[in-house]
């Protein structure tokens, strides 16, 4: 692939509190909150995005780090190249206050930016609420949005947060006590959370969905897929990225058809 002028997207400047972000639009209808993995927006991040505006949706792209569009693979960048956006990307997220990335108990301070931008999206965009698919690095953003009423259809896909140094972090989330009990509340009053991982993928440990079972119970719904469902020709050495680099976009693919039951899960929460 090349990089992505994401030219088919609205872009403007967005103002929660005091830190103004760059955020991309496309389609009509309810707003979801597209939070794109490492090393930012790549042009697979946009392809869903486009998937989702596809169906009826408005699809809204924060930019929390990297550089927006572009190709972060190797045949793009070089082996070196793509080396080095990746770790610069999550070495300077990493020593950013915004991002908690190893503690355990706490919600990353970029949730109440993304809470704040739900909030603007769906006074503009209107419908019964918001959706919010978080990914790998930005996973547990989507879960820390919904503590707020607005968010109806909160997708995890393969959240990496805590980063997994002791195995007893497997076993948590990257959300405070309270931010756990709020969500756990909403969930027993009937909001349903989506999760999608690999099955051997030891960013996002199975502990970790052990883990989110057993505090939200029914209400979260878990998407296992074997790691033979990953597409082989992806630039990452292990089955990680569900909905984009290691996706195969052919009918028939459990990565198809998983990315279908999110778009699905966004339409039916979202639907007027």
């Amino acid at each position: 692939m090349a990089d992505d002028p994401l030219d088919d997207f609205t872009a403007r400047d967005v103002t929660v509190g005091s830190s103004t972000r760059r955020v991309y639009h496309r389609g009509t209808g309810p707003a979801v909150i597209v939070i794109a993995e490492m090393p930012g927006i790549s042009p697979k991040v946009a392809d869903f995005a486009r998937k989702v505006a596809d169906r009826g949706l408005t699809a809204v792209l924060p930019s929390l780090f990297g550089v927006d569009g572009r190709d972060p693979t190797p045949e793009n960048l070089g082996m070196l190249g793509a080396g080095r956006n990746m770790v610069g990307t999550i070495a300077r997220a990493c020593i950013s206050r915004e991002f908690t990335v190893l503690a355990t108990g706490k919600t990353s301070p970029i949730a109440d930016w993304l809470r704040g931008l739900a909030a603007i999206e769906h006074e503009r965009c209107g419908g019964p609420g918001v959706g919010a698919v978080g990914m790998c690095f930005t996973g547990g953003f989507a879960l820390a949005m919904a503590t707020d009423d607005r968010l109806l259809a909160p997708v995890l896909s393969q959240p990496s947060l805590p980063f997994g140094i002791i195995p007893s972090r497997n076993r948590s989330i990257d959300l405070s006590d309270a931010d756990l009990a709020r969500v756990k509340s909403r969930c027993a009053a009937g909001l349903q959370v989506l999760g999608l991982r690999f099955d051997g993928d030891p960013m996002s440990p199975k502990g970790r969905f052990e883990f989110l079972r057993e505090q939200l119970g029914d209400a979260f719904i878990a998407v296992p897929l074997p790691d033979s469902a990953a597409n082989p020709d992806s630039f990452l050495p292990t089955p990680h990225s569900v909905l984009t680099e290691h996706l195969i976009d052919e009918p028939g693919q459990p990565t198809y058809r998983a990315r279908e039951q999110v778009l699905d899960f966004l339409s039916a929460k979202l639907a007027d």
